[in-house]
């Protein structure tokens, strides 16, 4: 399992948690990501990414955060890499992604 911290905002009052976690679960097969812990640390207004291939690339991650109003673009490119290594190094097949295109174009995930 991979492991990185990242910001993840909250879209609508612009709050940030800096201390967010991406990654990729290769048991579960799926990225995943952590942010907003409670003040007791143990429950997280976010967390995706926890059953069986929930989120096999980055955009339906992204797509599912938005939704539930949060965003983690911009993903530092050092980061986006690693994420994108990790899941081909681990996936039985490497997946391309439209991250990319996003992050290219500027456009986000709707």
């Amino acid at each position: 399992m991979s492991r990185y911290t990242i910001a993840v905002t909250r879209t609508a009052s612009r709050h940030a948690d800096p201390d967010a976690i991406i990654g990729y679960d290769r048991p579960l097969q799926t990225f995943f990501l952590q942010a907003f812990p409670d003040t007791g640390g143990e429950n997280l207004e976010l967390w995706l990414g926890t059953d069986f291939r929930e989120f096999e690339t980055l955009s339906q991650l992204r797509s599912a955060a938005i939704a539930l109003g949060f965003d983690f673009i911009p993903l530092a490119s050092g980061i986006l890499h690693r994420l994108l290594e990790d899941h081909a190094r681990k996936a039985q097949h490497a997946v391309g992604d439209t991250i990319i295109q996003d992050i290219l174009n500027g456009t986000s995930a709707r």
